[in-house]
Order: structure tokens, then C-alpha cells, then sequence
């Protein structure tokens, strides 16, 4: 039987088995949790970064076989790519898709493309840049 005296005051002598296992578990989640966090910062930086052209379509404007396209593009200095348009007719059929290349050192460029189509296009699609 132990008696008020014998009985070690809770806490004064060290930490408990049971405190030292929260610790580790917080130390591993913090651990954990700033590699998960730089891990997202690196995929993020490497996606801005590997993305060297992009563009966006002005205006377009259509006739019975061809789209003209008011392309304005923005590439890093000594890029060289491509950028993909596509056009459909009213249904939502494809009637013309190309791809339009960009080069050179200048970092903007605005141009107006004509893609061919087989049927009246009512659309000029950006579909996506591509370095290469």
C-alpha cells in the first residue's frame, strides 16, 4: 500500500512515456508537413516556369473556308514554339485545326493567322502553346 509520501508528485521527475510519444508525433507532423509544403512550392515554380509561351486570341474572324486569328503571344527572348488553333462549325463539328510556330527574340508578338477550315467555322479555339 503506498502512502501520500512514497508517491511521486506527477510531472517533477521528467515526462511521462505517454509525453515524450506526443512530442515525436508532433516533431514527424512538422516534419512531414514542411516537405509536403515544399514539395507543392517546387511543382508550382516548375510549372510557371517551364511554361516559356503563351497566348491568347484577340479576336477572330470567320468565312466560308478560312478563320483569320488576332493571336497575341508572350515567350521568353530565344523560345522557339508553337500554338495550336482549331475552329467548329455551328453542330460543334471540327472544321479546321493547325498549328502556327513562333520564333525569333522578340517577347511579344501579335499577329493575325489564317487557319482553313472545310465548312463555315464560328469559333477560333486557343487550344495550347508549346516550346519546341
Amino acid at each position: 500500500m503506498s502512502t501520500a509520501s512514497t508517491r511521486l508528485p506527477e510531472g517533477r521527475y521528467g515526462r511521462s512515456s505517454d509525453q515524450r510519444a506526443d512530442r515525436t508525433l508532433k516533431v514527424v507532423g512538422a516534419v512531414l508537413g514542411a516537405a509536403l509544403l515544399a514539395l507543392i512550392g517546387f511543382l508550382g515554380y516548375h510549372y510557371v516556369v517551364q511554361n516559356e509561351i503563351s497566348a491568347q486570341v484577340i479576336t477572330f474572324d470567320a468565312s466560308a473556308h478560312a478563320v483569320k486569328v488576332h493571336l497575341e503571344v508572350h515567350k521568353d527572348a530565344g523560345a522557339d514554339g508553337y500554338c495550336t488553333l482549331r475552329s467548329q462549325a455551328a453542330d460543334g463539328s471540327e472544321v479546321g485545326r493547325a498549328d502556327f510556330r513562333f520564333s525569333g527574340s522578340a517577347t511579344r508578338i501579335d499577329r493575325i493567322v489564317t487557319l482553313r477550315t472545310t465548312a463555315l467555322g464560328t469559333t477560333a479555339e486557343l487550344l495550347g502553346c508549346h516550346t519546341g
